[in-house]
């Protein structure tokens, strides 16, 4: 058990406010297990808007992982910050990584490109023992607006008199009696 399952309770520790760091052995079916791990936190941030988008690019960093990285461990950062989510992949594997484009039959190689498509900023930092590959999603501060429109405070036209009123026939071919 992790410290993510926590949060489906009343206990809720005050390092899991605003993060949430936790080391990885990855396989196959682990995307969907961070998915999870995200979500719940998301959830409790109330940041659910940013899941689609959140979820789709961790998936695509520990989809690296398990196929690029020998032993396929890595850690997950998970953080809130002000105005953006940021999740962070680590590994022990030094090197750049760069978005490129797939050949049009190829079956991989389009991962980081939905990464920049889906987020608002990306990145890799190199480390003395590898790198961390990070993604932002922006969560721009609510601002005071104006109530949307209801059916009580909706401006609406003023009904046409009866007298004014065009009338439509049916079949315009067929003269009015």
């Amino acid at each position: 058990m992790n410290h993510a399952t926590d949060l489906a309770t009343d206990l809720y520790p005050t390092e899991l406010r605003h993060r949430y760091r936790m080391g990885f052995t990855v396989g196959e079916h682990s995307a969907g297990h961070m998915r999870r791990i995200l979500r719940i936190f998301l959830t409790r941030w109330e940041l659910d808007h940013l899941t689609d988008a959140a979820e789709l690019a961790l998936t695509e960093l520990v989809a690296n992982v398990v196929r690029h990285v020998p032993g396929r461990s890595c850690t997950v950062l998970i953080l809130r910050e002000p105005h953006a989510l940021r999740v962070e992949v680590a590994d022990e594997v030094p090197g750049p990584l760069y978005a490129k484009a797939a050949e049009p039959l190829a079956e991989g190689g389009r991962g980081l490109a939905l990464v920049e498509a889906v987020t608002d900023r990306w990145g890799v930092e190199p480390s003395a023992g590898g790198k961390t590959v990070w993604f932002e999603c922006d969560n721009p501060p609510t601002e005071t607006h104006r109530p949307e429109p209801t059916s009580r405070n909706r401006s609406r036209p003023e009904p046409t008199p009866p007298d004014q009123q065009e009338v439509r026939l049916p079949y315009p071919h067929i003269a009015q009696a």
